[in-house]
């Protein structure tokens, strides 16, 4: 375990380092965002060396651990792997962004199972870019459209733009 001491006498434990290199390899990942999107903030004064510790892990045991799945030779493994952070990716794809450099390589796997789960991840990955490609246009949309309202840009402009948001959103 690891041990963080607070300043008003409480302690954080967490799991340590050692103890997750025996977890399968997307477990840490999700301990990692777990604990930042929902723990992280109740920390206090100790918030800084709990976010350190979190990209200490990260740095050693997720990503090597990932790494050395995805770039073995044992199809069951990665197979088991990428269906794992397929799910993950469905759910949370920032949680799911440290395997983005390696599906290019497993895209050129010989397994079909592979390839396609690579792709899944893909499209996953294309899909939450898209999503915030759009909620950036609706929000100027949105501007415009109030804009065109109070008179400070031309049904020309607010037309434009509109049909610009209409295309992206096809």
């Amino acid at each position: 375990m690891k041990i963080f001491q607070k300043k008003d006498g409480g302690i954080i434990q967490l799991v340590d380092k050692e103890t997750m290199q025996e977890w399968p390899i997307e477990l840490p990942l999700l301990f990692i965002e777990y604990i930042r999107s929902n723990q992280l903030d109740g920390y206090g004064a100790v918030k800084k060396q709990v976010e350190d510790y979190l990209d200490e892990i990260l740095k050693e045991v997720a990503i090597p651990s990932l790494i050395t799945v995805l770039e073995g030779d044992n199809s069951e493994e990665i197979i088991l792997a990428l269906t794992r952070i397929e799910e993950i990716s469905k759910k949370k794809v920032e949680t799911a962004k440290p395997i983005k450099g390696y599906l290019e390589n497993l895209k050129k796997n010989k397994n079909k199972t592979i390839v396609e789960l690579a792709n899944k991840i893909e499209d996953n990955f294309a899909k939450a870019d898209r999503k915030k490609e759009l909620a950036k246009k609706r929000k100027t949309m949105q501007l415009m459209e109030q804009q065109f309202l109070e008179g400070k840009i031309s049904g020309e402009e607010y037309a434009k733009a509109r049909k610009d948001y209409l295309l992206l959103k096809e």
